[in-house]
């Protein structure tokens, strides 16, 4: 029986992803109300509007969020982010710092790399924003020199934000390996055996944006 997973948190009026940046601001451009004068009666519609930075929600990052002359959104390949064979990795809740030994003695090669922390139980809250896991510089390197096809994790930066040179965006980026950060319900996947999925809407001049993040288990 094939089933769905959806691994992405939803998109709310207000909501604060990353402290410092704006929540968006959802609302309505035309009402059903307003459109009852433009169609016949009985048909309405409602056309939405939405203000947000980016980085919202569950994102992802492509290289041009880092580089100047890195790929945009609409420069990413469909095999870089669609039906990639997943295979997740497990930390224990108290680490922070993710090491290359997490990955060591696995085929990683062309896969989606997803790292489930169990950070997205604090989504919403500020503990969130305080004290999250992320990779360190050599878990960056072995995963780029190991081949993973994509990185993601379910915490608020696969990076240390108190490191200003972001070196897992950095080291992954430049290798044209996108990432997916802010992710949840990592718990309900098997280690593999899925299929993973993280398509962003093909916007030229920009690297991040939100995706329907979610895998598919047979």
């Amino acid at each position: 029986m094939t089933q769905f997973i959806d691994l992405g948190h939803v998109i709310k009026n207000g909501m604060v992803t990353y402290t410092g940046l704006p929540g968006p601001i959802i609302s309505d451009h035309m009402t059903r109300d307003d459109s009852e004068s433009h169609y016949s009666g009985g048909t309405t519609f409602q056309i939405g509007k939405i203000e947000m930075v980016a980085n919202t929600g569950t994102y992802i990052d492509a290289p041009f969020h880092r580089y100047e002359k890195g790929i945009d959104l609409s420069g990413l390949k469909m095999a870089s982010v669609a039906n990639l064979d997943g295979i997740v990795f497990r930390v224990d809740h108290e680490k922070r710092s993710i090491h290359r030994d997490l990955f060591e003695g696995n085929d990683i090669k062309g896969k989606a790399v997803l790292i489930n922390t169990g950070w997205d139980r604090h989504w919403r809250t500020d503990a969130y924003f305080e004290n999250h896991p992320f990779l360190s510089r050599n878990a960056a390197e072995y995963l780029k020199s190991a081949g993973a096809r994509l990185v993601g994790i379910d915490s608020l930066n696969i990076d240390d934000t108190a490191d200003g040179s972001r070196p897992a965006h950095s080291i992954l980026l430049q290798a044209n390996i996108p990432i997916v950060e802010h992710m949840c319900h990592l718990d309900q996947l098997p280690d593999q055996g899925f299929k993973f999925f993280a398509v962003p809407a093909p916007v030229k001049g920009m690297g991040s944006f939100p995706v329907r993040a979610f895998a598919i288990v047979d």
